[in-house]
C-alpha cells in the first residue's frame, strides 16, 4: 500500500522534474555506459559491464519510486488551511524556551525539506512534535541532542 505525499505545486514540478531528467539524460548515460562497456570485448569479465547493469537496475528503481510518488502526490490547497492549529504547510513562529531565541520554521512533505530555507519536514522529530499545536501551546521534543522546549508564537501561511 502507498503512502499518499501531500506537497505544494512546486515541489510536485521539481519532483516531476527530476523524474523526467532521470527518464531522459540519466537513462541515456546509462546506456551510453553499457555501449562503451560491451564495445571493450568478453562480457563475462569485464567489471565495466557489470557496473554499467548495476548503475542501470538502481536509476530504474529510483524512476519507479518517483513514479509512485507522483502517483500518490496531492497538491495542498493554502486557502483550505485551519490557522488554528499547526499543520502541513503552515509557517510556525516558535521560541524556544531554553534559549530564549525565536524561530520560524514551515512543515513541508519530506521530499520539500530544507532546513537551510526553514523548511522542515513533518516526518521530523520536530514537525511531528509540532503537528496539531495551537498558539500558546508549550510542547517539549525530543530530538538527537536531547530535549528542547518550545512555545508555539504564531501560525501563518
Amino acid at each position: 500500500m502507498s503512502d499518499i505525499h501531500y506537497v505544494t505545486e512546486e515541489g510536485l514540478e521539481k519532483i516531476k522534474q527530476e523524474l523526467l531528467e532521470m527518464r531522459t539524460k540519466g537513462r541515456q548515460e546509462i546506456a551510453r555506459q553499457i555501449k562503451e562497456a560491451r564495445d571493450k570485448g568478453d562480457l563475462s569479465e569485464n567489471a565495466e559491464y557489470d557496473a554499467a547493469k548495476e548503475a542501470q537496475g538502481l536509476l530504474e528503481l529510483k524512476i519507479s519510486k518517483l513514479e509512485e510518488i507522483v502517483g500518490n502526490t496531492r497538491i495542498l490547497d493554502k486557502s483550505r488551511l485551519d490557522l488554528s492549529r499547526v499543520a502541513v504547510m503552515t509557517n510556525v513562529r516558535l521560541k524556544n524556551k531554553n534559549t530564549g531565541k525565536e524561530v520560524t520554521y514551515q512543515l513541508v512533505s519530506e521530499k520539500e525539506a530544507d532546513l537551510k530555507g526553514g523548511r522542515i519536514s513533518v516526518t521530523s522529530p520536530i514537525g511531528k512534535g509540532l503537528l496539531g499545536k495551537s498558539v500558546g501551546e508549550v510542547v517539549n521534543i525530543q530530538v538527537p541532542a536531547g530535549s528542547i522546549e518550545f512555545e508555539v508564537l504564531e501560525i501563518s501561511l
